[in-house]
Order: structure tokens, then C-alpha cells, then sequence
């Protein structure tokens, strides 16, 4: 071939063009036959790892903001929980105040009614024991009437003489 020998190399050999242009030629379709078969699949799988770790991210970034809302969230309800227990026990303070004063109302209500019981029935005990006396009285009255006058006199004339006695014996008192 004639321009196999044309072209001097660098060293003053010659190159030959066919074994370069060959050789072009056999680059050129491995080039292509690699870029069908082999850079197109790998850029896929390049792809699906770009896509995986960017859904990767986002889902971290959407898990890193749904924890920190449940944080906020737990953090409202404790509060909400606290504000709950103090006024419970405020109210329980409260309470305990009120049923400290009914008890003691009541507790000096049921006294004031003990008292005035008891004073009712020593009142009543009293009027026995004054009733009792009369009678012992006009009984001794009577005794000592009909001795005195050693006549018997009626039991209606007894009891008018002994009231009248009895009732000047209140009236000196």
C-alpha cells in the first residue's frame, strides 16, 4: 500500500497507516459496542444508587422532622400532665379545707346540741327532784298537820294548805 509508508514517526521510523487506521477503527466500534452494552447499564445502576440514596436522605429527613414533632408533642402533653396533677392538687387542697371546716361545724353543731340536751336534762332532773321535795314536804306537812291539830282533815284540805305553804316558801326565796 502506498501510504503505509508515508508518515516518519518520531524516532524517523515509518508508521503504518493501515495497522492506525485499523486500529481506529477497531477502538471506534469498541467504544460503541461498550457504551450499548456496558456504560448504558452501568449509568443505570449509577442512576438507581443516586435515586436509592437520595430517597434514603429524604426519608431520614422526613423521619429526623416526624421525631422531632412527636418530641414537641410529648413535650405539650407532659406539660398538659403537669398542668393536670397541680390542679388536682390544688383542688384536693381545697377540698381537704371544706371537709376540714363541715367537720368542724358539724362537730360544734352535735356539742351545742350535747350541751343544750344536757341542760334540758338538768332542767328536767331539777323539776323531778324539786317535785319530789313537795311531795316529801306536804307528805311531812301533812303528818305533822294532823298531828298538831290531832284531827284528820280531808286530803283536798291538805293539798290546798301544803301549795299555799310551799308556794310562800317560793315567794321568800
Amino acid at each position: 500500500m502506498f501510504f503505509d509508508h508515508l508518515v516518519l514517526g518520531a524516532a524517523g521510523e515509518f508508521l503504518n497507516i493501515g495497522d492506525i487506521i485499523v486500529t481506529l477503527v477497531i477502538f471506534s466500534l469498541l467504544m460503541l459496542l461498550l457504551k450499548k452494552f456496558a456504560w448504558g447499564p452501568l449509568m443505570g445502576v449509577m442512576q438507581q444508587r443516586e435515586e436509592l440514596i437520595a430517597s434514603e436522605i429524604e426519608a431520614a429527613e422526613n423521619s429526623r422532622q416526624e421525631s422531632h414533632k412527636l418530641l414537641e408533642e410529648q413535650r405539650a402533653i407532659l406539660k398538659d400532665a403537669s398542668t393536670q396533677a397541680q390542679q388536682i392538687v390544688e383542688n384536693a387542697k381545697k377540698q381537704g379545707e371544706v371537709s376540714r371546716e363541715d367537720i368542724i361545724t358539724t362537730a360544734r353543731a352535735e356539742a351545742g346540741r350535747m350541751k343544750d340536751a344536757a341542760v334540758q336534762e338538768i332542767a328536767n332532773e331539777r323539776e323531778k327532784a324539786i317535785a319530789a321535795v313537795r311531795d316529801e314536804v306536804v307528805a311531812l306537812s301533812l303528818l305533822a298537820a294532823s298531828k298538831v291539830l290531832d284531827k284528820e282533815i280531808s286530803e283536798e284540805e291538805n293539798r290546798q294548805l301544803i301549795n299555799e305553804t310551799i308556794a310562800k316558801a317560793g315567794e321568800l326565796q
